[in-house]
């Protein structure tokens, strides 16, 4: 899909609020609401609209770049399930009320997915029949649906979800791990890339299964659960060094977890209390962006999904499950990025890279010069909004806080007089008088 680099607020579609919702109990429905990203269908379904959409889509792009260069295969899966399947597995009860059932027109049993280890499975089994077809990752970035009993905090506890879930397939256990440790990696990386600080955290297996697990939590105060881990993780930088997916990735999997870190749900109090040095400890809220499991053989025996070995054995495969909650993450990234003003967005996920202010709207010098600018940075390929609007300054100022883009470029009267227009960084809100050849390349640095 092609983002459209520029757009002019006067013909783009933002119905921004100025008061808070009153049903929005967290920051980021708050300002979801208001900088009119995304409105409510129904209890825990939403709409979204030009700018969350275009923040979902990078969210998405970034995952899959990285799902990708993994070695991971992309499929598509439907969201409409077979519960024949489910039964198979033995979830089909298990699951609960989350599941939302459904019979069609002639009387069949089936589900809106909540997950795919049943499907993907399946796919698996009638596609594979050798050790030579394994090691095998699918994965898929698809909407799935969980009713929630009381659904809140807007797409952050949502009952549709647009989720991206991956699969590998191996022939042992230790090949199995290999691939876990893959995707741990690419985690990381993917998180980084976004602009986050993740810490992966050992985690319960839950209805999923399995032994080994893991949650990559974000900090924010709104956080749902409890977490304590050592502060060193947060100068750790996955950017920082070349993953190569060729490799034995055990070492990367043992550095991020040789430190203390745990839910809640996982805490030992004694543990961190002898492993993690006072100044070090870190007792936060957390937000789960993302969860991986390896959980063998769990739904491939039941399932029937078996390979033939070299020396003729049929065995089944041993698989790993990775999950990206997509949709989520655009509502935790503004918990972990944003003041009392608006949303504060890095970079890599803003919907536009740059504001453009014109502080005189129907000033022939002013609308000249912003067409100009306007004009350049579609060209160097900066992805720019234009406030061109007929509205006061105050009021120009305050959205483009409120929407949180990296740059505001503003030009006025009095600076083009003086040959320079202003830039503001929205992350640390300093701003500078620089001439517009300056200002350009800083924006486009």
């Amino acid at each position: 899909m092609r983002l459209s680099p520029a757009v002019r607020l006067s013909e783009y579609f933002m119905p921004t609020l100025k008061e808070n919702p009153s049903e929005a109990e967290i920051a980021s429905h708050r300002l979801m609401l208001r900088a009119g990203m995304v409105r409510q269908a129904s209890a825990g379904i939403y709409s979204w609209l030009p700018m969350g959409f275009r923040v979902l889509k990078k969210i998405e792009q970034i995952v899959r770049e990285e799902q990708d260069a993994a070695g991971a295969n992309e499929v598509m899966m439907p969201t409409i399930q077979s519960a024949d399947l489910w039964r198979k597995s033995g979830r089909y009860d298990d699951y609960g009320k989350e599941m939302l059932r459904i019979t069609d027109r002639h009387d069949r049993e089936m589900l809106y997915g909540p997950t795919n280890e049943e499907l993907i499975t399946d796919i698996f089994r009638d596609g594979a029949r050798s050790y030579k077809d394994v090691p095998q990752m699918l994965y898929h970035i698809q909407w799935k649906f969980r009713d929630e009993v009381r659904p809140r905090f807007g797409v952050m506890r949502g009952r549709e979800f647009y989720m991206k879930d991956g699969y590998s397939f191996d022939l042992t256990v230790e090949d199995g791990i290999k691939s876990y440790n893959k995707m741990f990696a690419s985690y990381l990386r993917t998180y980084a890339r976004m602009g986050l600080k993740v810490i992966p955290m050992r985690a319960d297996t839950g209805p999923i299964g399995g032994e080994n697990s893991h949650e990559f939590i974000i900090l924010a105060d709104t956080g749902e659960s409890e977490v304590f881990c050592h502060s060193d993780f947060l100068g750790l930088d996955p950017l920082a060094e070349k993953t190569d997916y060729k490799a034995d990735l055990q070492p990367i999997v043992d550095k991020w977890t040789a430190m203390y870190a745990a839910t809640e749900e996982m805490h030992d109090q004694a543990r961190f209390e002898s492993e993690v040095p006072e100044d070090k400890r870190i007792s936060a809220r957390g937000i789960e962006v993302g969860h991986i499991f390896f959980f063998g053989d769990k739904y491939s025996a039941p399932l029937g999904a078996v390979v033939q070995t070299s020396d003729d054995k049929q065995v089944p495969v041993q698989m790993g499950s990775y999950g990206i909650g997509v949709s989520r993450l655009v509502g935790a990234i503004i918990e972990a990025c944003h003041d009392e003003n608006g949303i504060i967005w890095p970079e890599a996920v803003a919907p536009f890279k740059v504001g453009l202010i014109n502080l005189r709207t129907g000033d022939d010098a002013c609308d000249k010069a912003c067409e100009d600018i306007f004009a350049k940075l579609q060209v160097m390929g900066v992805e720019v909004m234009y406030d061109d609007r007929s509205e006061r300054a105050g009021v120009k100022f305050a959205n483009m806080d409120l929407i949180g883009l990296p740059w505001q470029l503003v030009v006025g009267p009095k600076g083009l007089a003086n040959g320079v227009v202003e830039l503001k960084n929205r992350k640390s809100g300093e701003k500078q008088e620089l001439p517009l050849d300056k200002a350009l390349e800083l924006v486009a640095g």
